[in-house]
């Protein structure tokens, strides 16, 4: 089984280009920078980088949402591949090939959270009654 989920901030605005042809796909690249669960030092926090694509509408969801400094769930696999370079080298490369992305944190949290403060947990925003609240943006896009 080949199963990755993640929970990090994006480093930087999608790069989102579209495949040519008579059907074209969007193809979203952005890098997460996700902290280390445990570190040795407490006081020095370290994250990995991770590169991620994703295709489709997935890809533009990205591109129309995702921002530098989002905090995303993104769930996907992992996936190898190489290529050789302009002066003749192989480069072997790994992504996380995006399925799924959801907000893990509330627009005004996200905000908020510029500076580099830890942020509330997602669940904080919520309502009284337990939902919520969907960005003004996506609105039109709800399948219902």
């Amino acid at each position: 089984m080949n199963k990755v989920i993640l929970m990090g901030r994006l480093t930087r605005d999608p790069d989102v280009r579209y495949s040519q042809g008579p059907e074209s796909m969007a193809v979203a690249r952005f890098t997460l920078a996700v902290d280390r669960r445990y570190n040795r030092n407490a006081s020095e926090q370290t994250a990995d980088f991770i590169s991620c694509v994703a295709f489709g509408r997935t890809g533009e969801f990205a591109e129309k949402y995702l921002r530098k400094g989002t905090k995303v769930v993104a769930s996907g696999r992992i996936q190898t591949g190489s290529y050789t370079n302009k002066d003749g080298q192989k480069v072997y490369t790994t992504d996380v090939v995006v399925e799924e992305v959801e907000f893990a944190e509330s627009k005004n949290a996200a905000s908020g959270n510029l500076g580099g403060a830890p942020s509330q947990p997602a669940s904080s925003s919520a309502s009284a009654e337990g939902f919520m609240s969907i960005p003004d943006e996506i609105e039109n896009d709800l399948p219902f």
